[in-house]
């Protein structure tokens, strides 16, 4: 009898510039299990990439201050809450689930959000690639928001 093979992972971090890198590699160490290309795994990483900083820096309105890496971010994370970004990985079979969410501020207009080169942040230097990326490293992407509320970005490779 064949039983598909199931995994899930879940973890929470604070919306800081640091763990953007530590997402993206324990997002590729979980897919590792299923001896993917380096190709896929580069892909995955770029599109955890993309969608934990846009947390970070649109759905906490993270801005100016907050987006330097070091002691400023260590500090403001420890005079305050700091706000979460939570992601889920999960396969089943060959197909790999990622969810990145949030609980901040969301996105008014997700379909202008989407739009290649639109970014709400153009002061950061910001490229408003995001979302293009994400939907060109992977094989589905879908993003749900609620202003005021957050964001969730879930997408799904299959390897």
């Amino acid at each position: 009898m064949n039983a598909t093979k199931t995994n899930h992972i879940s973890l929470s971090f604070d919306a800081i510039s640091e763990n953007e890198a530590f997402a993206r590699m324990t997002a590729a160490m979980f897919m590792a299990q299923l001896n993917p290309t380096l190709d896929d795994v580069e892909d995955v990483k770029t599109a955890v990439s993309e969608a934990v900083t846009n947390a970070i820096i649109h759905g906490y309105e993270m801005g100016d201050d907050n987006i330097s890496s070091g002691q400023t971010d260590h500090q403001a994370a420890e005079e305050k809450s700091c706000p979460q970004v939570h992601m889920e990985c999960s396969y089943t079979g060959r197909e790999l689930y990622i969810e990145i969410s949030d609980k901040g501020v969301g996105i008014q207009d997700v379909a202008k959000a989407m739009e290649p080169l639109y970014t709400s942040k153009p002061q950061l230097d910001r490229s408003g690639m995001g979302f293009s990326f994400m939907e060109a490293f992977m094989d589905a992407l879908t993003v749900t928001s609620e202003p005021g509320h957050g964001t969730t970005v879930k997408m799904k490779k299959v390897l």
